[in-house]
């Protein structure tokens, strides 16, 4: 059956009208798409401008850090995760050399530096430099910055003489009064050794008492000497545990002497100080014959060491009367005390001691309840003294 001509050109005009509407819209794609390209297009160059300015800025910023890094003072190390050294500003090389770059930092620090008594500081040469350390988490490395503190130290410890001949100015008149004390019985108990017709016991308790108020003298002028120029300070490895031993072992003695109980307590954890032994060594023993002197017979006394992470607390308990609250605020200034013979320079001397080391001196004392005098020192050994010592 042959097509009717009607229903072809029918046909035909619905396919060319698909067509043409297939046409149409393709070309509105193409407009549309030529728009977007566009307008990305723009979008891309506006990006690509703000990625140059602040690529700019960083180059800048860059550049003005690499300045100021040059022109600063302090040294700046950068360290990598394995503690090798990647950069150093120039100050940093000056302190260490330019052949510092490379090498792993422990050995750099042992090659140049020497711990001190204070934590994060250390001497380098003939000067004194401050180290602190800052960690990199994202590059798992880590910046020094080394400050040179050779003048500063240089004035703390001219400051500190300054103050201990103020106060040795201020009490000039207390400290005639107490030479002129022990002096004058001295000078009375040694004419009636002159005298005639003395009995021989009673000579012998003559001379027994101006040697005592003579041995008085000498060891107040040795307590004034010692707290006028301070004790020297050294550098002395010294195991907290040993060192209440042998406090307590020179003690011990006079302690049954006077009928006081005593105990020991060691929770040093094997600590270690370093410093002078000496001059810690006389100001425990200081606090400790303070207490002595303040118990009556009959009461307890405590001598206890614990480590408190790094810091070492070595306290001096007693059950004694306890120090009233107008005496707490005066107990640590020189020549101040409420006994009889004392010198009022002992605890003076042992807060210098504490201090020299980095540490200090705490009362702890509720009246009628005994007292406790705590030394806190600097103990244990940084990461940097560690990579010093090898």
């Amino acid at each position: 059956m042959t097509p009717d001509p009607d229903t072809k050109t029918a046909d035909l005009q619905r396919a060319f009208a698909m067509f043409n509407q297939v046409s149409a819209e393709l070309t509105q794609a193409y407009e549309a798409l030529q728009s977007r390209v566009a307008s990305l297009t723009d979008e891309l160059a506006v990006a690509n401008g703000e990625l140059r300015r602040q690529y700019q800025e960083k180059e800048a910023l860059s550049e003005r850090l690499s300045s100021l890094l040059d022109a600063l003072p302090a040294g700046v190390v950068l360290l990598d995760a394995t503690a090798l050294v990647v950069a150093v500003n120039p100050a940093a090389m000056a302190m260490f050399g330019a052949e510092m770059v490379g090498q792993h930092w422990g050995d750099v620090a042992r090659a140049h530096l020497e711990p001190t008594l204070t934590v994060g500081e250390w001497l380098i040469g003939d000067g004194r430099v401050s180290i602190a350390e800052s960690a990199l988490p994202s590059a798992g490395g880590k910046i020094l910055l080394i400050h040179d503190v050779t003048a500063a130290h240089r004035m703390k410890t001219e400051l500190e003489r300054n103050q201990r001949l103020a106060a040795m100015g201020e009490m000039a008149a207390s400290l005639a009064h107490q030479l002129r004390t022990p002096l004058a019985a001295a000078l009375l108990y040694t004419s009636n050794l002159g005298q005639a017709g003395v009995p021989d016991e009673a000579r012998a308790r003559f001379s027994e008492k101006a040697t005592g108020q003579l041995r008085r003298l000498e060891r107040l002028i040795q307590d004034v000497l010692l707290f006028a120029r301070g004790e020297s300070i050294g550098h002395d490895v010294i195991e907290a545990g040993d060192l209440l031993a042998e406090a307590a072992q020179t003690v011990e003695p006079l302690m049954r002497e006077h009928g006081l109980a005593f105990a020991t307590v060691d929770a040093c954890e094997g600590a270690k100080i370093v410093g002078s032994r000496k001059a810690l060594f006389g100001a425990l023993v200081n606090l400790l014959e303070n207490a002595m002197q303040a118990t009556p017979a009959g009461g307890k006394i405590c001598l206890a060491g614990n480590r408190r992470g790094d810091l070492l607390a070595i306290g001096v308990r007693d059950s004694g009367p306890g120090v009233a609250r107008e005496t707490q605020v005066r107990i640590f200034e020189p020549f101040f005390t409420t006994k009889g013979q004392g010198t009022g320079l002992g605890l003076a001397i042992a807060l210098g001691v504490a201090r020299a080391h980095g540490g200090a001196i705490e009362l702890f004392s509720e009246p009628g309840e005994g007292a406790e005098f705590v030394m806190t020192l600097p103990v244990g050994v940084s990461e940097l003294e560690s990579e010093n010592h090898g």
